[in-house]
């Protein structure tokens, strides 16, 4: 009988090579396995992103700076011979083109409160039946901010005049940390020139949790005293005088901080403009009302310089002076061409200079 062939391997030393090689060879055949993890779909939802670090942010609005670097030496020039000519000029004009710019940036901000408002607002807290309260109290704050008191990074949250509500939640993010953050991220970018410290503040008001229903004035307020920090005659750099278009947004930070700069530079131009026209209708009000005597006059022509419109219950309140007296006068500068009447009505009459 002749002997089978044995279908064993014969190689001792490497018995399971063939095994091993065959299990190799079918492994793609095993469709009922799940595939590498790596190749598996993506189908959970995306998380939240991190945030980029301060020293990025304040990174990409230094190389802005750097890229409008003459731009800013020019704006930078004019808003310093602004401190300097309200340095050395009356209180009042201060507080006029505080009055004037808080004005305007209540129609950039859609309040659209007109400078006759907010003087009655300001002056004596009067308001019509068509008027916002909400509104004339958002512009009157700006008012104040702009005419005084201390900046916005000794403590932010005094300087909004907000506070958290007693009934917080304790999972809800507070405003002194929201502040906070906001701070810190300004004084990470304490290297840079305060007008583009300014610009990158009021970009980056919404992305801090700091904005609600007054938000775009809040942060164009503080934004100006920002970069009117160096001075000391300007409390505030004046950003919507003459068009608000410097507080429109863009893209980059070199495209806002551009946009910025040509918009302060063209409130500032408006503001020495004003400051020219007031400086000379001073001038023409002494020499005209010198022939008068007591002292209604010149307080008239102080409270004409200080606020942009004068009603004669105001011209009573900011003069001390009587009824009788006040409209005596007014009617008297009105007749030699100092004033002219706002109105047109012979009840609720607003005044204003001629220049």
């Amino acid at each position: 009988m002749k002997p089978q062939a044995s279908t064993l391997n014969d190689d001792f030393d490497n018995p399971l090579i063939t095994i091993e090689g065959e299990a190799e060879a079918h492994e793609d055949d095993l469709w009922f396995l799940p595939g590498p993890l790596e190749e598996e779909p993506d189908d959970l939802p995306p998380g939240p992103r991190a945030e980029p670090p301060e020293t990025a942010v304040v990174n990409d609005w230094a190389k802005a700076e750097g890229l409008h670097a003459a731009r800013l030496a020019r704006v930078a020039g004019r808003l310093g011979a602004l401190d300097d000519r309200l340095q050395r000029g009356p209180e009042g004009w201060r507080h006029r083109l505080a009055l004037i710019e808080a004005a305007d940036l209540s129609w950039f901000a859609g309040d659209r409160v007109s400078s006759d408002r907010l003087a009655l607002w300001v002056s004596m807290r009067l308001s019509g039946a068509q008027d916002d309260p909400n509104a004339l109290a958002r512009v009157g704050w700006a008012a104040r901010r702009l005419i005084g008191g201390p900046g916005p990074e000794a403590d932010l949250a005094a300087f909004l005049d907000r506070r958290d509500p007693e009934t917080i939640e304790d999972s809800a993010e507070r405003l002194q940390d929201r502040a906070g953050g906001w701070l810190d991220v300004m004084a990470a970018a304490a290297e840079l020139h305060p007008v583009t410290r300014a610009c990158m503040g009021f970009h980056l008001w919404s992305l801090a949790g700091l904005g609600h229903h007054g938000d775009q004035i809040e942060a164009a307020v503080t934004a100006s005293r920002i970069a009117a920090s160096d001075g000391s005659g300007a409390i505030f750099a004046p950003l919507a005088m003459g068009g608000a278009g410097g507080l429109r947004a863009s893209s980059s930070p070199a495209e806002r901080l551009a946009r910025w700069l040509d918009g302060m530079n063209s409130a500032i131009l408006t503001a020495m403009r004003h400051l020219d026209e007031i400086e000379a209708w001073g001038s023409r009000a002494e020499e005209t009302t010198s022939q008068l005597s007591g002292r209604t006059p010149m307080a008239l022509c102080s409270a004409l310089t200080e606020w942009p419109l004068v009603s004669a219950p105001m011209a009573e309140t900011l003069t001390g002076a009587s009824r009788t007296a006040v409209q005596r006068n007014l009617a008297w500068m009105g007749e030699r061409g100092l004033i002219r009447e706002v109105t047109g009505q012979g009840r609720f009459r607003m005044w204003r200079v001629a220049f």
